[in-house]
Formats: C-alpha cells, structure tokens, sequence
C-alpha cells in the first residue's frame, strides 16, 4: 500500500510519478523500495488520470448507499455495465498486490 500512497502525495504535490521521485518517498518514509514494485506501480499508472480515478473511487460508494436502501440484491443491468467499466480500469493497479 505504501506504493500507493507514495503515487498519491507526488500527484497531490504536483510532482512527475516515476521511478526516482516514488522511491526517494519511499526512502524517506523508511520504507525498503523493491525496484521491481516500483517499475510495476509506474508503469501501471502510465497514461493514467489520477485526479480522475480518485473522484469516481470516492463517488463509487456514494452512489452505491441508494442503492443498498432500495431493498434489491440485485444491480440493475446498467449498473453492472458500470461497475464492469470502472474495474476495468483499476486491473493495473490490482496487480500490484497480487
């Protein structure tokens, strides 16, 4: 995780996620960086928009609470289409903790 959070504070700093920056974060947080996670987590956020993929993480479960309150087990078709496209995107990211 703490690959992550070392992405997430480059990005809120507005600084370059790559190679160098994550593991000199990790270095200062005390945290023994495996070359081969960070290549992973590097790659895996090429040509990807942060700021993006953390407003629909947060707005995910927001618009998941109606749903829960209506009774059904069940999503709605478009629902699961949704949720299909929104996994869809984090797969590189999941791979990371395989």
């Amino acid at each position: 995780m703490e690959y992550v959070y070392a992405a997430m504070l480059l990005h809120a700093a507005e600084k370059d996620i790559d190679e160098k920056s994550v593991k000199a974060v990790l270095k200062g947080a005390g945290v023994d960086a495996d070359d081969a996670r960070v290549k992973a987590l590097v790659a895996s956020l090429a040509g990807v928009d942060i700021a993006d993929a953390m407003t629909q993480a947060v707005a995910a479960p927001a618009a998941a609470a109606p749903a829960a309150a209506g009774g059904s087990d069940a999503p709605a078709p478009a629902e699961e289409e949704e949720e299909e496209e929104e996994e869809a995107g984090f797969d590189g990211l999941g791979s990371l903790f395989g």
